[in-house]
């Protein structure tokens, strides 16, 4: 048994390589470094209720090979499309299933939040991880212009810039908060645990965890302007920055044990425990043991083949067939590059920017045109278009709805309307975004294959879907933006983008494949 163990695991290392390297590489970063630790607690525990598994019995159940089986087609799904979520997912249904192959259903109720718990571990999808850290930095440029207007710092809040005058501070992706709350989120999940008390305290104590590191986050960036201020610009960088961005986690540990002092204290009766007595790291066995499980049952006769005989040969084809899974080619079309694309559209004369190098590195796109269009009698307006020849490991559109808000302008309003695409409506989105007095119109949508669409979830559905059915991966964000000029109406400007789209429709196909 303890051989198909470690064969089983030695197999399974070898079958998810490629995924375990690019998750130790996410662990490397400040947002995910909890990330080495969650394994080593996780086995911790195990360790800890291995007494409790013993008690109600080892019984290896064919259910495991169901998991497995499950879990390993969740990995050929997820390597023909590069998904690495659903590769981290389809691991951690494998590791379930084989344990419960291993030691049956009963252990494995037992050891049900160890085994949770490593989903902690697993990044989110890049296009959720952008969404939440860009509402997260508004919200922590919120509190931190309102600590700083508490204490008398005159400031003023931008989407995301803190304007103090002759400085203005950008809330940027580090400092949104979010490396504060996922390890924030892991702690009070193992705090709750540990917690012996009331469920309802229990579930209190893991949803804190969000305004909590939302609090300590506006907090840090309410101080990193007390010291701009005192000491100029070098305050908000350097070591300083970064032993604040420390001090202030601690903060958080220390607001996470009062809470649940707190809680210990609320509805307690007399003479209950304290917080020392209701935390602890020695769990309470559960009544139930081998004697009451088994009483009044006849003995259940075990089939021949363990059932974790049957999860190593579920794994053993995979493991074999594996390599020639990222042998497949992907198909990538011929197309025209953008920079043969016309800077004359009707009467719209463009004129070419560059992308900031900074900026091409993190869109990762294959080829982007950027360009001001203008015609006599009407307004400017900046087309902006990004092709990936592949998007299968991570590099993929930005949605704008989550990059908008960075330099400080906000989302107001954000609609679907129909622009008509050879001979028929398409819905697109039209985002109206402002900062200070200044508004401009966005108008975006993806074009994914022979696709048009506006739902940035759908993108990632379809992007999933062609991958495995069509091997094409390939996809473009199409732009228009125009600001809103004084004397001038959101419709008209609306319209303008409108009549620009439905301009350059004929010679999209040319540059961006169906």
């Amino acid at each position: 048994m303890a051989v198909i163990g470690l064969l089983t695991v030695a197999i399974l290392g070898y079958i998810y390589a490629d995924s375990l390297v690019f998750l130790f590489s996410q662990w490397g970063r400040d947002d995910y470094s909890h990330g080495p630790f969650i394994p080593i607690i996780s086995a911790v525990l195990i360790w800890q209720r291995w007494t409790q598994v013993a008690r109600v019995g080892i019984s290896p159940s064919w259910w495991g090979p169901m998991l497995v089986a499950i879990g390993m087609l969740l990995f050929i799904l997820g390597d023909y499309a590069t998904l690495y979520v659903v590769l981290h997912l389809s691991l951690w249904i494998v590791i379930v299933g084989v344990a419960l192959s291993f030691i049956g259903r009963p252990a494995l109720r037992v050891l049900a939040f160890p085994l949770g718990y490593l989903l902690t571990a697993i990044p989110l999808p890049i296009f959720l991880y952008n969404t939440l850290s860009n509402q997260l930095q508004l919200w922590s440029s919120a509190l931190g212009v309102g600590f700083l207007q508490a204490i008398g710092v005159t400031a003023y809040r931008e989407g995301n810039v803190i304007d103090l005058g002759p400085v203005q501070l950008q809330v940027a992706e580090a400092c949104s908060g979010i490396r504060y709350l996922f390890p924030l989120t892991s702690l009070a999940l193992l705090c709750a645990y540990l917690y012996r008390d009331r469920l309802w305290k229990r579930i209190v104590l893991v949803v804190s965890a969000l305004p909590v590191s939302i609090f300590i986050n506006g907090l840090r960036i309410g101080i990193v302007g007390v010291l701009v201020e005192l000491y100029g610009p070098q305050a908000a960088e350097g070591f300083l920055h970064l032993f604040e961005g420390w001090v202030l986690f601690l903060a958080t540990l220390a607001l996470l044990l009062l809470e649940m002092w707190g809680l210990s204290k609320f509805q307690a009766p007399p003479g209950s425990e304290g917080l020392s007595e209701r935390f602890s790291w020695q769990i309470i066995p559960e009544s139930t043991g081998a004697a009451t499980v088994t009483s009044g049952r006849p003995p259940r006769i075990q089939p021949k083949i363990p059932a974790y005989v049957g999860s190593l040969a579920l794994i053993l084809p995979v493991a074999v067939l594996a390599p020639s899974f990222g042998e497949r080619t992907e198909i990538v079309p011929d197309r025209s590059a953008f920079m043969d694309f016309s800077m004359r559209i009707g009467e719209w004369q463009g004129n070419p920017q560059p992308v900031e190098p900074q900026l091409i590195s993190a869109l990762r796109f294959d080829d982007y045109l950027l360009a001001d269009y203008a015609a006599p009698g009407g307004g400017p307006l900046t087309l902006y278009m990004a092709y990936y020849q592949s998007q299968r490991k991570g590099q993929s559109a930005h949605s704008p709805a989550s990059c908008i808000p960075g330099g400080g302008w906000e989302i107001t309003s954000h609609r679907r309307i129909s622009l008509p695409m050879d001979g028929h409506p398409e819905m697109v989105n039209s985002v109206l975004i402002q900062k200070d007095r200044q508004k401009q119109l966005v108008i975006y949508w993806f074009k994914q294959r022979d696709r048009v669409l506006s739902n940035e979830y759908l993108v990632k559905f379809y992007l999933f879907w062609d991958a495995l059915t069509r091997q094409r991966s390939d996809g473009a964000l199409i732009r228009l933006s125009a600001a809103v000029e004084l004397g001038e109406s959101e419709q008209q400007v609306e319209h303008r983008l409108l009549e620009f789209a439905r301009s350059i429709q004929p010679q999209l196909t040319r540059y961006i494949p169906d």
